[in-house]
Protein backbone atom coordinates (compact mmCIF):
# COMPACT_ATOMS: atom_id res chain seq x y z
CA UNK A 1 0.00 0.00 0.00
CA UNK A 2 1.54 4.00 -0.81
CA UNK A 3 1.87 5.59 2.12
CA UNK A 4 -0.22 8.92 2.32
CA UNK A 5 1.16 12.24 1.44
CA UNK A 6 -0.65 16.03 1.99
CA UNK A 7 -3.77 16.71 3.76
CA UNK A 8 -7.30 15.73 3.94
CA UNK A 9 -9.84 17.08 5.85
CA UNK A 10 -12.14 14.65 8.12
CA UNK A 11 -14.23 17.01 9.81
CA UNK A 12 -14.24 21.09 10.15
CA UNK A 13 -16.10 23.06 13.75
CA UNK A 14 -17.51 25.49 11.31
CA UNK A 15 -19.14 27.10 14.06
CA UNK A 16 -15.93 28.06 16.08
CA UNK A 17 -14.93 30.67 13.92
CA UNK A 18 -18.42 32.13 14.63
CA UNK A 19 -18.62 31.81 18.53
CA UNK A 20 -14.98 32.60 19.34
CA UNK A 21 -12.02 35.14 18.38
CA UNK A 22 -9.11 32.74 17.44
CA UNK A 23 -6.05 33.76 18.65
CA UNK A 24 -3.17 31.18 18.41
CA UNK A 25 -3.42 27.51 16.89
CA UNK A 26 -2.05 24.86 17.69
CA UNK A 27 -1.46 21.24 15.49
CA UNK A 28 -1.55 18.35 18.21
CA UNK A 29 -1.32 14.57 17.32
CA UNK A 30 -4.48 12.22 18.98
CA UNK A 31 -4.13 9.27 20.64
CA UNK A 32 -6.67 7.00 19.13
CA UNK A 33 -8.07 3.36 18.90
CA UNK A 34 -7.69 1.09 15.74
CA UNK A 35 -11.08 0.89 15.03
CA UNK A 36 -11.22 4.74 15.53
CA UNK A 37 -8.72 4.94 13.02
CA UNK A 38 -10.81 3.17 10.38
CA UNK A 39 -13.99 5.24 11.15
CA UNK A 40 -12.30 8.35 10.14
CA UNK A 41 -11.00 7.04 6.88
CA UNK A 42 -14.26 6.42 6.47
CA UNK A 43 -14.99 10.54 7.07
CA UNK A 44 -17.00 10.32 9.96
CA UNK A 45 -16.34 12.63 12.92
CA UNK A 46 -18.30 15.62 14.32
CA UNK A 47 -16.19 18.20 16.59
CA UNK A 48 -19.80 20.58 16.38
CA UNK A 49 -19.66 20.30 20.37
CA UNK A 50 -16.27 19.47 21.28
CA UNK A 51 -13.37 21.48 23.57
CA UNK A 52 -10.75 20.66 25.06
CA UNK A 53 -9.34 20.85 28.85
CA UNK A 54 -6.09 20.58 30.44
CA UNK A 55 -6.33 17.46 33.64
CA UNK A 56 -2.86 17.15 35.75
CA UNK A 57 -0.77 18.66 33.01
CA UNK A 58 -2.42 16.80 30.18
CA UNK A 59 -4.38 18.04 27.61
CA UNK A 60 -7.80 15.96 26.64
CA UNK A 61 -10.43 16.04 23.89
CA UNK A 62 -13.93 15.54 25.17
CA UNK A 63 -17.33 15.64 23.26
CA UNK A 64 -15.81 14.50 19.73
CA UNK A 65 -18.04 12.40 18.27
CA UNK A 66 -16.36 9.70 15.68
CA UNK A 67 -19.06 6.68 15.24
CA UNK A 68 -18.53 2.98 15.91
CA UNK A 69 -16.91 1.29 13.55
CA UNK A 70 -19.15 -0.90 10.84
CA UNK A 71 -17.15 -3.91 10.55
CA UNK A 72 -16.05 -3.96 14.19
CA UNK A 73 -17.22 -6.22 16.65
CA UNK A 74 -16.54 -6.45 20.61
CA UNK A 75 -13.50 -4.19 19.75
CA UNK A 76 -15.07 -1.18 18.69
CA UNK A 77 -14.53 1.98 20.95
CA UNK A 78 -16.85 4.04 22.92
CA UNK A 79 -17.87 7.13 20.09
CA UNK A 80 -17.68 9.80 22.82
CA UNK A 81 -14.54 9.04 24.83
CA UNK A 82 -12.16 11.41 26.01
CA UNK A 83 -9.13 11.13 23.74
CA UNK A 84 -5.51 12.41 25.06
CA UNK A 85 -3.66 15.03 22.86
CA UNK A 86 -0.05 15.12 22.22
CA UNK A 87 1.71 17.91 22.29
CA UNK A 88 5.42 19.29 23.42
CA UNK A 89 5.40 19.73 27.11
CA UNK A 90 6.66 23.53 26.51
CA UNK A 91 3.25 23.42 24.16
CA UNK A 92 1.66 22.08 27.33
CA UNK A 93 2.89 24.30 29.59
CA UNK A 94 2.40 27.67 27.68
CA UNK A 95 -1.44 26.67 26.69
CA UNK A 96 -2.14 26.10 30.71
CA UNK A 97 -0.59 29.52 31.58
CA UNK A 98 -2.50 31.19 28.69
CA UNK A 99 -5.94 29.27 30.11
CA UNK A 100 -5.06 30.12 33.72
CA UNK A 101 -4.08 33.91 33.00
CA UNK A 102 -6.91 35.41 30.79
CA UNK A 103 -10.85 33.42 30.14
CA UNK A 104 -9.72 31.59 27.04
CA UNK A 105 -10.70 28.32 26.06
CA UNK A 106 -9.20 25.58 23.66
CA UNK A 107 -11.42 24.59 20.76
CA UNK A 108 -10.70 22.14 18.15
CA UNK A 109 -11.24 23.73 14.63
CA UNK A 110 -10.51 20.60 12.05
CA UNK A 111 -9.49 16.80 12.21
CA UNK A 112 -7.33 15.64 9.24
CA UNK A 113 -5.22 13.11 7.88
CA UNK A 114 -1.48 14.38 7.61
CA UNK A 115 0.90 12.06 5.97
CA UNK A 116 -1.32 9.39 7.08
CA UNK A 117 -2.08 10.40 10.97
CA UNK A 118 -4.58 11.85 12.48
CA UNK A 119 -3.94 15.54 13.48
CA UNK A 120 -6.35 18.18 15.34
CA UNK A 121 -6.03 21.80 14.76
CA UNK A 122 -6.67 22.97 18.18
CA UNK A 123 -7.24 27.09 18.80
CA UNK A 124 -6.64 28.80 21.87
CA UNK A 125 -9.78 31.03 21.49
CA UNK A 126 -12.10 33.71 23.21
CA UNK A 127 -15.82 33.71 23.44
CA UNK A 128 -17.68 36.35 21.38
CA UNK A 129 -20.59 38.59 22.87
CA UNK A 130 -23.49 39.06 21.14
CA UNK A 131 -22.83 42.41 19.85
CA UNK A 132 -19.08 41.34 18.53
CA UNK A 133 -20.92 38.62 15.82
CA UNK A 134 -23.42 41.07 14.89
CA UNK A 135 -20.54 43.29 14.47
CA UNK A 136 -18.72 41.18 12.13
CA UNK A 137 -21.99 39.77 10.18
CA UNK A 138 -22.43 43.23 9.88
CA UNK A 139 -18.55 44.06 8.59
CA UNK A 140 -18.47 41.16 6.08
CA UNK A 141 -21.88 42.23 4.34
CA UNK A 142 -20.06 46.06 3.93
CA UNK A 143 -17.35 43.95 2.46
CA UNK A 144 -19.73 41.81 0.18
CA UNK A 145 -21.49 44.77 -1.03
CA UNK A 146 -18.28 46.81 -1.71
CA UNK A 147 -16.73 44.16 -3.69
CA UNK A 148 -20.44 43.78 -5.94
CA UNK A 149 -20.03 47.48 -6.68
CA UNK A 150 -16.27 47.07 -8.05
CA UNK A 151 -17.59 44.40 -10.18
CA UNK A 152 -20.17 46.44 -11.70
CA UNK A 153 -17.93 49.31 -12.08
CA UNK A 154 -15.09 46.97 -13.86
CA UNK A 155 -18.06 45.60 -16.39
CA UNK A 156 -19.10 48.76 -17.15
CA UNK A 157 -22.67 48.41 -15.55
Amino acid sequence: MAKEKGRNVIATNRKARHNYTILDTYEAGIALLGTEVKSLRGGKASLADAFATVDDGEIWLRAVHIPEYGSGSWTNHAPRRNRKLLLHRREIDNLIGKIRDGNLTLVPLSMYFNDGKVKVELALARGKQAHDKRHDIARRTAQREVEREIGRRVKGM
